[in-house]
């Protein structure tokens, strides 16, 4: 996949579904969710001149027939936080990406505090299927906000590896930081255009006023993304139309209001995520126990029952759908997919001698959601009139999972349908997508560590009590 840094030219205004009138400021300035800089290629693509074969989106009876839809082959992911130089201003030999912390970290030891317990009968508690275990806090209590939002790739793959990196010589920028490090929220009062006659004050417009919040990127930070094409060219090999569209950089629209950013593709040698683990995973009673943690958002909808195609309810929501609701069997299968021929028509399915991977949910630490939403143009393909799209609730990035695997086949398993790169060590593309919905703009990417359970120490009363028994004459 093509690394592209993302310069704005001005504050960003990344809007969701919330209502923006009078004191409501519709969120604006959060972090651009991974749909955005996808929508932005596919407009910069319609607006190069390039051609692309067109595609139809919709299957089964929705099919038409109409392949309506150009460049439906891009995918992308990100963006994330980029950092190109240091606080003197002098330019890094290599940009720093960072990520999301996950939700497992309370402070900046890159060390888990949350772990799962196995100390508390699960009849007593009020989990939800099908979770086993109670995530239990090894950190006093506090109310102060230990852990920083954000960590570098370094960092990260550190904390995946249980192997905090040198802090003797202070990194700059550093391991970890909050949103204020590179961005600041601006807040600014404007009047309601009428969208009809494009003035203000008449028509829809009249006596109306908004508040919005803008996101102001600080200089020598960049939005890191990935993108990538697979169009027809009349042979069977792909084309990849991101290097024409990007061969020199390029302005390109992000977000809403028309706001700019350049757009500058960079050369490496691999994708510049943290890999996740592929082997080696803690075990305890006979189980390997996998880690997976998301850096991008999720969506996960819900599935209702068709007796005829034999296809069960499923609750969608926190719980992946491809996790069975009833014991957590993960329902993935080994082996890459790749097109097989049925009856003479060309299909996906799973590599030859595919099986399933003996691995159940055992716990889970899953925070608010967040909507995920969008407005349509008019287009003839399915919006002949435009509009709102549907609002989903995504899982956000830092969402931790812990699955048991039966053996450490099964764990590697696991781990090479989790992982964003599957099992490879130097991934030039992203191999899994782990979301249902929206998985070809990002969403559902993760990565696998190891976990172990928490143990109390000895005041703990149960270990006491047990500790008494053993000493007693």
């Amino acid at each position: 996949m093509n690394t592209i840094l993302l310069q704005p030219t001005d504050v960003l205004f990344f809007r969701d579904g919330r209502p923006m009138e009078g004191s409501l400021a519709g969120h604006g300035a959060a972090w651009p969710l991974p749909n955005v800089p996808d929508a932005a290629f596919h407009t910069a693509l319609h607006r190069s001149g390039l051609t692309g074969h067109a595609h139809d989106q919709r299957r089964g009876a929705d099919r038409d027939g109409k392949d309506n839809r150009r460049f439906g082959s891009l995918v992308t992911a990100g963006p994330f936080p980029v950092c190109v130089a240091n606080k003197k201003g002098q330019r890094l030999q290599s940009p720093c990406w960072f990520l999301p912390r996950p939700l497992d970290l309370l402070d900046a030891t890159l060390r888990p505090a949350l772990l799962p317990t196995d100390k508390i009968n699960r009849a007593h508690s009020s989990l939800p299927g099908p979770l086993q275990y109670p995530v239990a806090n090894t950190l006093p209590p506090s109310k102060e906000a230990r852990a920083k939002a954000w960590l570098s790739a370094a960092a990260y793959a550190a904390y995946l590896t249980n192997d905090p990196p040198d802090r003797s010589d202070p990194s700059d920028p550093p391991d970890s930081l909050d949103d204020s490090a590179f961005c600041d929220p601006e807040a600014t009062i404007g009047i309601a255009v009428d969208p009809a006659a494009g003035t203000t004050g008449h028509g829809e417009a009249a006596g109306k006023i908004y508040s919005a919040h803008y996101l102001r990127l600080r200089d020598n930070w960049r939005l890191g993304v990935f993108a990538k094409t697979g169009e027809k060219n009349g042979t069977e090999s792909r084309e990849d139309l991101i290097p024409q569209l990007l061969n020199k950089p390029r302005q390109i629209l992000v977000g809403g209001q028309q706001r700019l950013c350049t757009a500058t593709r960079i050369q490496l040698d691999s994708l510049p995520l943290p890999r996740g683990m592929t082997s080696h995973f803690n075990a305890h009673n006979g189980k390997h126990l996998v880690k997976w943690i998301l850096i991008s958002p999720a969506i996960w909808p819900e599935i209702q029952a068709n007796e005829e195609k034999n296809v069960p309810h499923h609750p969608g929501g926190w719980l992946p759908n491809w996790v069975r609701q009833s014991d957590g069997q993960v329902m993935l299968r080994s082996g890459q997919r790749q097109r097989r021929s049925y009856n003479g028509k060309h299909t996906r399915g799973f590599a030859e001698g595919a099986k399933g991977i003996a691995a159940k949910l055992a716990a889970a630490i899953v925070p608010k959601p967040i909507p995920v939403t969008g407005w349509a143009l008019p287009n003839d393909a399915d919006r002949p009139e435009g509009g709102a799209k549907s609002t989903h609730l995504a899982v956000p990035a830092g969402a931790v999972y812990y699955f048991e695997a039966e053996s450490e086949a099964d764990a590697q398993h696991l781990a090479a349908a989790l992982n964003w790169h599957g099992s490879e060590a130097n991934p030039t593309t992203i191999r899994n997508r782990r979301s249902t919905l929206l998985g070809e703009k990002g969403f559902g990417l993760g990565v696998c560590g190891t976990w172990q359970f928490y143990r109390p120490d000895r005041s703990d009363r149960s270990d006491l009590t047990q500790q008494n028994k053993e000493t007693t004459p």
